[in-house]
């Protein structure tokens, strides 16, 4: 959420307020770059949305050519920092008073667009017509309000992870988020605004208004004025909050002195809804009368909806509208109210960005030329405000809402998303380990874990781009930027969906690329693949002069070895800044020995004297030693059993993890002097694909199209997957249907001593489908 400076208005006749100072860095971003507009405006709120073609830098890697004459380079490739240009989708939300103030500052602004149209949607787009296009020169083009809303929804329900929750007032992490259904319909969508219409939507263009109801959010606020004589909407709400309902409720005790058993009916029950005010003989306060209406009008509306989902037997029910606006007490209520009429068979769910539907479906409906449903896009943490409340009791620095904007941003991304075909339910997967929200202490110390970190973080970015003498002022920048981040996490934990490591570290690496740095670890990974290149034959040739038996153990204990270099952990960045010669053989000796603290090797070991696995896919971890002298040499020994082959890696950097770009360079190099190696690439049976992540940890449901293609045509039948971000953090608990195998260091002693262990304790989960148990037992 962004605040503004006011200044005095008070030589201004006009009733819309144009008091305020924008400025361009926080608000309406890219602006200059905008090529198309769409606009929502409601009763109090107005919501904009832009597309933009955004520059931003990426670090590319060339392999150098050392067969010519001329090549001095020792290095194996060469690093590039160049510009890239990707699309962006802005959303702004705004009170209507400084609508003509911000239509002002975007004509101002507004240069590269060749736009003639913007699209319009909501009950305000007619009452500012004139205006939009006497200030904005565009043709206003007004959209259908209910089919905005719905492609808004559709959109953020498949592109947002974590964009529905649950609201349980009263528990330790109120807000309880939803794992995105890989289908999301159907569903019905209760929209309440000054009425309430209850939509089915069954596909992306099939959707019936299937009923509603004249008592909505327009009721309450007329009734409440009325009644409490309080104008505001907001206001009202917080009286409401205030109140005690059972002053001005008749209850089922008040009139049977208890509950009434036979009908199975609690003695707290409302039974009249404003009952007491007609015989008791006082004044009722503002808030117990303002608490009263909104359970009437919350109980009234839960029971429509409950009522109309068994009907039509749906199990999704998504509430938004006016009259929901992320209001903690408006949330409680309409939760009760459905735990109530179904019996707890059916959940509210509230979604983060609501107040964005119209603006985004409208904004779609202008896009359909390019299909913007075609890409899957990601929520730019840097550029987003994230769900914030608007409660007086849970949040106070938060509460004015006069002077305030709230922002979302989203990032087309390169490749189309979708899940691991390999999930044994991809409706129940969740790829956190830990929910931050509910750990309160865990919380606690991996926000102060991650802020403890960020001066080695903006020492690598300056380092990563030597010759440019304006890095130290942007890492700056960027420590600023992510320091606050961490603080509103502190007081919101709620603001970007669920808390995790993962999402901390995706937060950090959006931070570091806001601020031009793609690659703060790029001369890193460089140095430490060159040197671990030139011991890669001599650790093959020890593993082969193993005999069968110590091989196996031996090529497990060297991916394990490998995984301990890490720069992400801090405790191993100490030791690799303090000891330039920390090598490999010293990594070995600081593993513990076994039984390890997750120990399945004996499993693995008797399977392996079965017959080999068809293919495997491998997700790689680190750069240099991890995956030279590590993973290589285990995928060698896979490849010579007859398995094929499948290492995916990141599309972008994160950390010192292997990028797709710089693994194929130093798969060819391995290649040139293992023709194990070289064998493998030229027949296809070793092959490299991207991930479709940029980030140190590992979310199954969200790979890139190509891989997911890849892992139906291989048949893979055992899933390898390596490091504390990607085996720990994430995945730790995922369920395959095929065999997989979980390895990783545990690199931080609070989560080590937190898992019963000690730091470089051993993680080694070879896991089998139990329908894989069930098949081989009924073998005869």
């Amino acid at each position: 959420m962004a605040e503004f400076v006011r200044v005095d208005s008070s030589t201004s006749s006009h009733t819309m307020d144009k008091s305020i100072i924008l400025p361009p860095d926080e608000i309406f971003r890219n602006l200059e770059n905008a090529k198309r507009f769409a606009i929502d405006i409601g009763g109090s709120l107005t919501k904009l949305a832009y597309y933009s073609t955004v520059q931003h830098k990426v670090a590319k890697v060339r392999s150098f050519d050392h067969t010519s004459k001329e090549a001095t380079n020792d290095n194996l490739y060469e690093i590039s920092v160049q510009e890239e240009v990707t699309a962006r989708l802005h959303f702004i939300k705004f009170e209507n008073a400084y609508i003509e103030t911000c239509l002002d500052f975007i004509k101002d602004h507004l240069v590269n667009t060749d736009t003639k149209v913007i699209k319009a949607t909501g009950g305000g787009a007619h009452k500012f017509k004139e205006l939009i296009e006497r200030k904005l020169g565009l043709k206003v083009d007004k959209e259908d309000e209910m089919t905005c809303l719905i492609k808004g929804c559709n959109f953020v329900l498949r592109n947002i992870p974590h964009e529905a929750f649950v609201f349980a007032k009263h528990t330790e992490s109120e807000y309880r988020f939803q794992t995105t259904q890989p289908d999301i319909f159907p569903y019905l969508l209760v929209n309440i605004g000054s009425g309430v219409s209850i939509v089915k939507v069954e596909s992306e263009d099939k959707f019936e208004r299937i009923g509603g109801s004249s008592i909505g959010g327009g009721t309450f606020w007329g009734l409440g004025a009325l009644l409490t004589k309080t104008k505001g909407f907001d206001e009202l709400l917080q009286l409401a909050s205030k109140g005690q309902h059972t002053s001005v409720d008749m209850l089922v005790k008040d009139i049977y002195g208890g509950s009434y058993g036979s009908l199975g009916l609690t003695g707290d029950l409302i039974a009249s809804s404003f009952g007491k005010s007609a015989t008791a003989d006082k004044e009722f306060s503002k808030e117990d009368m303002a608490k009263s209406l909104l359970h009437m009008i919350s109980n009234d509306i839960g029971q429509l909806a409950c009522l109309y989902a068994k009907m039509h037997n749906l199990s999704r029910v998504y509430f938004g509208g006016f009259f929901i606006r992320g209001h903690p007490v408006t949330m409680h209520t309409i939760t009760y109210s459905i735990n109530f009429f179904t019996k707890g068979e059916v959940q509210a769910l509230f979604l983060r960005h609501e107040g964005y539907l119209g603006a985004i479906g409208a904004f779609l409906k202008g896009a359909e030329e390019d299909n913007p449903n075609q890409y899957s896009w990601g929520e730019n943490y840097a550029g987003s405000s994230g769900l914030m409340s608007v409660s007086p009791d849970m949040n106070p620095m938060q509460r004015a809402r006069s002077g305030t904007f709230d922002m979302l941003e989203m990032d087309r991304l390169e490749r189309k998303l979708v899940n691991l075909p390999l999930l044994q339910d991809a409706s129940s997967y969740i790829p956190d380990t830990v929910d931050l929200i509910e750990d309160a202490p865990a919380r606690e110390y991996w926000l102060f874990c991650f802020e403890e970190a960020l001066d080695g973080v903006v020492k690598r970015a300056v380092a990563s781009q030597p010759d440019m003498p304006e890095a130290a002022e942007r890492a700056e920048k960027f420590r600023q930027k992510y320091r606050h981040k961490l603080q509103t996490l502190r007081h919101q934990p709620f603001a970007y969906g669920s808390l995790t490591v993962r999402s901390l570290l995706d937060t950090r690496e959006h931070c570091l690329n806001e601020f031009n740095f793609p690659d703060p670890y790029c001369k890193i990974k460089q140095q430490e693949n060159d040197m671990a290149l030139k011991y890669y034959q001599k650790a093959v040739k020890a593993l082969d002069g193993l005999c069968w038996e110590q091989r196996q153990f031996a090529l497990v204990r060297g991916v394990l070895a490998g995984n301990v270099f890490d720069w992400g952990a801090k405790a191993v960045s100490d030791v690799l800044e303090s000891d330039p010669e920390f090598g490999f053989e010293q990594a070995k000796r600081q593993l513990e020995e076994r039984p390890w603290l997750v120990d399945s090797y004996d499993q693995w070991f008797e399977r392996l004297k079965g017959p080999p696995h068809k293919c495997a896919l491998f997700f790689v971890d680190n750069s240099g030693v991890d995956i030279i002298l590590g993973v290589m040499p285990f995928v060698r020994e896979l490849l010579s059993r007859g398995t094929e082959v499948v290492l995916a890696s990141n599309s972008g950097p994160a950390l010192n993890d292997v990028t797709n770009g710089e693994l194929q360079i130093l798969t060819e190099s391995i290649a040139a002097m293992d023709p194990v190696i070289q064998s493998s690439l030229e027949e296809d049976r070793l092959i490299l694909v991207q991930s479709g992540s940029s980030s140190p940890c590992l979310d199954l449901s969200r790979l890139d199209k190509v891989l997911a293609m890849v892992v139906r045509e291989r048949n893979i039948d055992l899933v390898i997957i390596e490091g504390m971000g990607r085996a720990i953090h994430t995945n730790y608990y995922a369920m395959l249907s095929c065999e997989s195998l979980k390895m990783a260091v545990i690199k931080n002693s609070w989560l080590a001593d937190r898992l019963g262990g000690k730091l470089f304790s051993v993680v080694f989960k070879y896991e089998v489908p139990i329908t894989d148990h069930l098949s081989a037992a009924l073998t005869p």
